[in-house]
């Protein structure tokens, strides 16, 4: 079942969506919807291209709603476990890059939104890079910048911070393992500060060889209610 939301800034029980994850479409990207979506293990997506969306899926005027999903099966990373490799290692012996957080929130957002997030059409348009710009201003919203030696940015992540817990919402690479970098960085960081798990969303090959693995919904949230 998929939910049409309105301007009460609820959500229906996620369990009751698609298998998939899409549960619910339509309401606004204000702050509070977006800090109440992620705390309930809740994220938004949008259909780019019409042609891929489902009729339902789109307004009485021809656009995407936001389609907000929460896939049962979670696939994080916990900061302990991030897998850093032989050749990564090596890099980071290098010194080749060098690794902030929040000093160019908006260029990594805009690089991010370059790319396509998957092969379903969904992409990071600008009603959502302006959403996120106001988190970032409001302090949940965090990026991961990685420079090259000449000081040019070559890669790096964003994604949202409540409590103990980092919601990953893309990332971008100019060069070889730009990416990488970004996350091993943020992963040894955030175990520092006491973070339990960075959550990818989906899976990706990328995202498997460092360490990302299955969890339940159940114990996603299980984990968030026990670390308020």
């Amino acid at each position: 079942m998929i939910y049409l939301l309105n301007d009460q800034i609820s959500f229906p029980d996620p369990r009751e969506g698609e298998k998939d994850g899409l549960f619910a479409v339509g309401g606004d990207l204000s702050p509070n919807r977006l800090l109440l979506a992620y705390s309930n293990g809740i994220f938004p997506w949008y259909a780019f291209r019409k042609e891929d969306a489902n009729p339902y899926l789109l307004d009485d005027n021809g656009k995407p709603y936001i389609q907000w999903w929460c896939p049962m099966q979670r696939f994080v990373i916990f900061p302990k476990e991030i897998h850093i490799s032989h050749s990564m290692r090596q890099l980071i012996k290098q010194n080749k890059f060098t690794v902030t957080i929040d000093h160019d929130f908006e260029n990594v957002i805009r690089n991010c939104s370059n790319l396509r997030i998957d092969q379903r059409g969904a992409w990071l348009g600008g009603e959502m890079i302006e959403a996120y710009t106001k988190l970032h201003e409001l302090g949940f919203a965090h990026s991961v910048e990685v420079w090259d030696e000449n000081k040019n940015l070559v890669g790096g992540l964003y994604g949202i911070n409540i409590g103990k817990f980092f919601f990953g919402e893309s990332m971008f690479s100019l060069v070889a393992n730009a990416s990488k970098m970004a996350l091993i960085t943020f992963a040894k960081i955030f175990d520092k500060s006491g973070g339990i798990f960075i959550d990818c969303q989906f899976e990706t090959p990328h995202l498997k060889s460092m360490g990302g693995r299955y969890i339940t919904y159940d114990d996603y949230m299980m984990y968030i209610r026990n670390h308020k």
